[in-house]
């Protein structure tokens, strides 16, 4: 399991440099083409933001410590798997331009191997002998109201997009098509119920993957905002409401690290006493 989240993370890093770096070129360098493009910047900062969850979550010395990041990254996917087969003919198999073709294939086999891997592996992972470490400090409850709330949200909007991305995408702070809607919905999914899990954990030491990833998701999500400002629908309160979701986010996870930094420097003082 640590080496698939070790690839997983290579992975994602690859298709956010993509996404992030060639936003406004994927009809060449992506595996579809994706307008407008602050669509393809979101989905970038999604993947970028995937790299400290999995990078962290494989660094963990315990099962407790990962998990929750395992069920996330299956759920997202699985479902990315299913709107590429949904949506077949949008994707560049059979496009005059290598780049963008070879994306495409590349692209397929990743999201029909990954799943099935991470299922396999996940399954002998759970028989591994052993219990739990002690649980350790758990979250305020006020965060945890939070981060339940800010998770149940995404999954809600994520399955709406999913089921009838044109109609739900109508409430979304920019123009979405079918594919664009499920493609991040998907992802809305997949963050939301890590978060939701997260508050089952209710445990620090067991939700360290998570912080790094939400913070990295919000902050970029915000840059992504102001490079393809032009993009967002700002005559709707969509978009206002959707910053406020987002800044929402990056307080908790700051918060979250402003809390480790404390409590490292605390043990640090103890222990030089």
């Amino acid at each position: 399991m640590m080496w698939l989240l070790y690839a997983a993370s290579l992975l994602v890093f690859l298709a956010g440099l993509q996404l992030t770096l060639f936003s406004e070129q994927t009809a060449t360098y992506f595996a579809w083409t994706i307008n407008p493009p602050i669509t393809a910047a979101f989905l970038g900062a999604a993947y970028w933001a995937a790299v400290p969850v999995e990078v962290i979550a494989a660094r963990q010395s315990s099962w407790a410590g990962a998990r929750v990041a395992v069920p996330s990254i299956w759920l997202f996917t699985t479902l990315t798997l299913v709107v590429t087969l949904v949506h077949f003919d949008k994707f560049h198999f059979s496009s005059s331009i290598p780049s963008a073709q070879g994306a495409a294939w590349f692209w397929l086999a990743i999201y029909a191997g990954v799943p099935v891997a991470m299922l396999l592996i996940g399954l002998h992972q759970i028989r591994v002998p052993g219990r739990d470490p002690p649980h350790g400090p758990s979250p305020p409850k006020w965060m945890r109201m939070v981060v339940f709330g800010q998770g149940a949200g995404m999954v809600a909007f994520g399955v709406g997009l999913l089921a009838a991305p044109l109609v739900i995408g109508a409430a979304w702070p920019w123009n979405l098509t079918a594919l664009t809607g499920r493609a991040i919905g998907a992802w809305l999914v997949g963050i939301g119920f890590a978060a939701v899990h997260a508050t089952r954990e209710n445990d620090f030491s067991r939700i360290r993957p998570l912080e790094g990833g939400y913070v990295v998701f919000a902050a970029l999500q915000l840059v992504a905002i102001a490079r393809f400002s032009r993009d967002v629908n700002w005559s709707s309160s969509a978009p206002y409401v959707y910053l406020a979701f987002l800044l929402s986010i990056l307080f908790v996870g700051a918060f979250r690290w402003l809390l480790h930094a404390i409590s490292e420097r605390k043990t640090r003082w103890q222990a030089s006493r």
